[in-house]
């Protein structure tokens, strides 16, 4: 009996220890101290949650900053293109003088239906050529047709100015005039990288039986090619189209080297116009062009869409 007691004695000191020994309470309603949050002996998990939790106000403090700086220079040029008075610096009122002023302005209009030719002449000039070149690419399985898809990167990655000095010198070397002519062919030579790399990875994703199998039902090549590839390409080529009319409308290093006295694209013509002084009507000019783009834009992510594909933005991946 006194064994059995002794024992139950020291059992017992042993729970009561244990049981008040600090950070090991269970008491209900009381906190845990050794792991409740902000004390020192807060497990290092607890407290890199908190310091994440933190950083999403650094990073939207960073990216409002950043838009803040890149948009807001536009948000200037928009709302005083609508002020009543010349000034660029004091708001008086809301006026749409400026825009009546561009369109009674002959020549910025000149110089907009240029652009506007040139950008439809450039575009479909790169769609013909870089579909062409995009399906010989994919089909051809030498070494020359790996190396000729490398070259066609080239163009992507070389400053606009290399291209454009070397397109003068080469149009002044062969004793060609510039001239609206001379920046169409830029242009195009310019855009086709960008139609065949959008094209190209579209191709590839195609399944060639289904070709294969127009074929053997009796299509020719051709046929086959302008039933059942080119209809399976169509988004792509929509979007690719959208693209470089936006590209070319907007380009101003290649257009600026390559043209001719007169008329002059309207980019290149804005600039020679700020050289002398911002006028109020640029900021109209500035604005419609953005309102272009921006449509332009919304419609090459909205193609895809509307051939019943769920991502806009897959149009330079081409899946």
């Amino acid at each position: 009996m006194t064994t059995g007691n002794t024992a139950s004695s020291t059992d017992a000191r042993n729970t009561t220890s244990a049981t008040d020994a600090p950070g090991t309470t269970n008491t209900p309603g009381t906190p845990d101290t050794a792991h409740a949050p902000g004390t020192p002996g807060a497990p290092r998990k607890q407290r890199r949650r908190r310091a994440a939790e933190r950083r999403p106000r650094f990073a939207i403090a960073v990216t409002a900053l950043f838009f803040a700086l890149l948009y807001l220079p536009v948000g200037v040029v928009v709302l005083f293109s609508f002020n009543s008075q010349k000034s660029l610096t004091v708001f008086e009122d809301v006026s749409l003088r400026w825009y009546t002023a561009f369109l009674h302005d002959d020549v910025i209009l000149d110089s907009l239906g240029m652009s506007l030719r040139v950008s439809l002449v450039a575009m479909a000039g790169s769609l013909v050529l870089g579909v062409a070149l995009a399906l010989g690419l994919v089909r051809s399985r030498s070494r020359l047709g790996s190396f000729a898809g490398l070259v066609m990167l080239v163009p992507l990655i070389t400053p606009e100015i290399v291209t454009g000095v070397a397109a003068m010198l080469l149009f002044k070397g062969l004793g060609i005039t510039l001239s609206t002519t001379t920046v169409m062919l830029a242009e195009i030579t310019f855009s086709i990288s960008y139609v065949t790399v959008i094209l190209r990875s579209r191709i590839a994703a195609l399944n060639p039986e289904v070709e294969e199998a127009a074929m053997d039902l009796g299509a020719t090549r051709r046929q086959a090619l302008r039933l059942v590839t080119l209809p399976a390409l169509l988004p792509s080529i929509l979007a690719s189209a959208v693209l470089i009319f936006a590209l070319v409308f907007d380009d101003f290093v290649l257009a600026y080297f390559t043209t001719g006295v007169d008329p002059q694209p309207l980019s290149v013509r804005i600039y020679s116009a700020i050289r002398f002084g911002v006028q109020p009507t640029i900021n109209a000019v500035g604005t419609l062009m953005l309102a272009g783009s921006v449509g332009l834009i919304v419609l090459a992510l909205a193609i895809p869409r509307l051939f019943g594909r769920r991502g806009g933005l897959d149009l330079l991946s081409g899946k």
